[in-house]
């Protein structure tokens, strides 16, 4: 058996030993510092909607204020959901499209063109950009943030690309992880069931000085393989374990540094051909200073590296070199600018197997990215009206200099309204899939890359409102986006169907609404619940001859409501109720589908946590994406499972 499916199976048996066998000697230590979760439960509305985001002008401003269509994950919130990843805790943000392939593959987008290789989204974890530049998107498998560490998460629906750069097309996710001071102490946590056979997490933090926090990590986890439409389990079950550190320095009472890095390796099954095997390392180094009470500066350096090896497809190393300097300052009594320069360096080499299907020609290539941004925001009627215009101007080898302004308006009717609205340009430039992939791995080519291939261009238009009012908060974002030169499939020697070759033959457009309302019933009891309403046409332009009209690139419902319901018990119990109904996928004939996660918890002392947690419980089997009529699809099943928490 694995190390890492030892390693869970062992930390989950030893504590539920621990917890039977000596449960007053555990319950006598000290607890974990952190207060994030007990403070979050007992927030108002109006205390949520004050919490200070950072992800819409790189600076922190209350929630209820940002001029941009913007969903809070609270460490609380995951606590509840029952989520074990972070692709499942993603779901609590309403303005999302999420939907699960099987074990490990997940299609994760905000306002459409969804997919497996969904590339129109920007997700960091603590600052570090984790796409990759092979096809402009995210590998969700190897995601895997400890959940407890998690502060928050802030999504964004809509363009981030004046800040964040390309890729932050239709949204931007922000996972933001704990200070070390606020994870001190030792946690083990652990559990198993049905569909997650067996995890658990081993975390200790402590003070290094009198200055200096610091914590360290290891985790590992076992899932069982999804279903094929017989009802036969698939061969896709995976394991990984996973380790990794964060230390905060605070050098001063004006600055700050931060170290902190992961690694990971794990294996997953597949129908033929040998496990794929994925490994990874990172480490980031940050340091802020404030150098004034107007003006702050802080920078950011990170390396990353990535492996992945599919059998019978291809495999890839993948290095990453970011750096990124910030400043912020306070001109006059009106304007608040942000600027920043950054510098990218990527090293991608792939390999060509003897049974490989496709390659990446040239298998190895280096590649520069050199940006600037500056946004000012503008008080025209201080605590009123506030304008925020700025830009990101970025050059990268495939298309040169890309421009990605925005111009966003802020109006605070009263002390509970607020009005937005914001008209944005974003680009989601070439990836290696667009210009340098070919299949087969080897001529006469059945399918090509562009050499022509340019960026995706979006111009966005949002108008937005948001009201809060004792125990109630509504917010509700409308958009508009053009799509121009979105990548097409062209015949190139027509009426022949093939050879193909990756163009920018077609055009697009998406619109709708989102909405989101918060009620606190009782101080006890919190409902939430969320609707979006979402359009998604694509046409080709004159003289291509893709006839698809998207459907490889946007596969999404056309609407989706989400109800959480929180309660709290007497007996330290808590229950939470998390009901979701999705409309079909017309593309890929997904029928709708309802589902229903239940989490039952108990926490009677604030240093255990034991849980219950039921997922998709209506359906013995379901499906979420894939082609119907594929043999290889997967189905997603009905799960339990118990896990403990202890601190001490």
């Amino acid at each position: 058996m694995a190390e890492t499916r030892i390693v869970a199976a062992a930390t989950a048996m030893l504590l539920t030993l621990a917890l039977v066998c000596f449960p007053g000697s555990g319950l006598a230590q000290q607890p974990d510092s952190s207060p994030s979760a007990e403070a979050l439960k007992k927030l108002s509305i109006e205390q949520l909607m004050n919490l200070q985001v950072t992800s819409v002008s790189k600076r922190p401003e209350r929630l209820s204020q940002t001029a941009s269509a913007i969903q809070v994950i609270t460490q609380e919130d995951i606590r509840r959901s029952g989520a074990s990843s972070l692709p499942e805790a993603l779901r609590l943000a309403t303005n999302l499209q999420v939907a699960q392939l099987d074990s490990r593959q997940w299609a994760i987008s905000a306002r459409g063109f969804n997919g497996t290789a969904a590339n129109k989204l920007l997700v960091l974890i603590d600052g570090r950009t984790v796409y990759t530049p092979l096809f402009s998107g995210v590998f969700w498998d190897v995601q895997e943030v400890p959940l407890a560490d998690i502060d928050r998460i802030e999504v964004i629906s809509g363009p981030g690309a004046t800040l964040w750069g390309s890729n932050a097309v239709n949204g931007v996710i922000n996972v933001i992880t704990k200070d070390a001071k606020d994870t001190q102490g030792l946690l083990l946590a652990g559990g198993g069931g049905t569909e997650q056979h067996g995890f658990g997490t081993v975390r200790y933090g402590a003070a290094l000085g009198s200055t200096v926090r610091a914590r360290v990590y290891g985790r590992g986890f076992d899932r069982d393989a999804t279903a094929l439409p017989n009802g036969q389990d698939a061969a896709d079950d995976w394991h990984l374990g996973q380790g990794g550190f964060r230390m905060d320095w605070e050098a001063s009472s004006a600055s700050r540094v931060t170290l902190q890095g992961d690694l990971y390796d794990g294996r997953i099954a597949q129908d033929s051909g040998g496990d794929i095997a994925v490994s990874g390392r990172n480490v980031i180094a940050k340091w802020s200073r404030t150098l004034s009470e107007r003006s702050s500066l802080a920078a950011q350096l990170y390396y990353d590296r990535t492996h992945r090896d599919i059998p019978g497809l291809f495999a890839e190393d993948l290095d990453t070199y970011d750096v990124d300097l910030q400043h912020a300052t306070r001109l006059g009594t009106r304007h608040d600018v942000v600027w920043g320069l950054g510098y990218r360096n990527i090293n991608d080499r792939t390999a060509i197997g003897s049974d490989s299907t496709l390659a990446f020609l040239p298998t190895q290539v280096a590649r520069e990215w050199f940006t600037g941004f500056v946004q000012d925001e503008i008080a025209l009627v201080p605590n009123r009206v506030h304008v925020t215009l700025g830009t990101k101007i970025e050059h990268n080898d495939y298309t040169g200099f890309e421009i990605q302004p925005s111009g966003r308006v802020n109006w605070t009717l009263s002390p509970s309204a607020t009005l937005w609205t914001a008209v944005s340009r974003a680009v989601r430039t070439p990836s290696r899939v667009d210009r340098e992939l070919f299949a087969p791995a080897k001529p006469p080519y059945f399918f090509a890359g562009g050499p022509d291939f340019h960026s995706e261009e979006e111009l966005a238009y949002e108008l937005g409102f948001r009201h809060q009012q004792g125990s109630i908060a509504l917010s509700v974002a409308t958009f508009y986006s053009h799509y121009h030169g979105l990548r097409s499939l062209e015949q190139v020697n027509p009426p022949a169907p093939v050879p193909l070759i990756i163009g920018n033959g077609q055009d697009g457009e998406s619109y709708g609404a989102e909405l989101t309302a918060d009620y606190r019933v009782t101080d006890r009891w919190r409902l939430r619940a969320g609707y979006t309403e979402l359009r998604v046409h694509v046409w080709p332009n004159p003289g291509s001859t893709d006839m698809s009209r998207g459907a490889t690139e946007s596969q999404v419902p056309d609407r989706q409501f989400f109800l959480l319901s929180s309660v709290d018990l007497p007996a330290h119990l808590g229950l939470s109720a998390w009901f979701r109904a999705i409309n079909d996928i017309n593309n890929q004939l997904v029928p709708a589908y309802a589902e229903l996660n239940v989490t039952l918890t108990w926490r009677p002392t604030s240093k255990l946590d034991l849980s219950l947690v039921g997922q998709n419980l209506l359906h013995d089997q379901h499906r979420e994406f894939g082609a119907a009529t594929s043999p290889s699809r997967r189905d997603i099943q009905r799960g339990v499972y118990g896990a403990v928490t202890w601190r001490f």
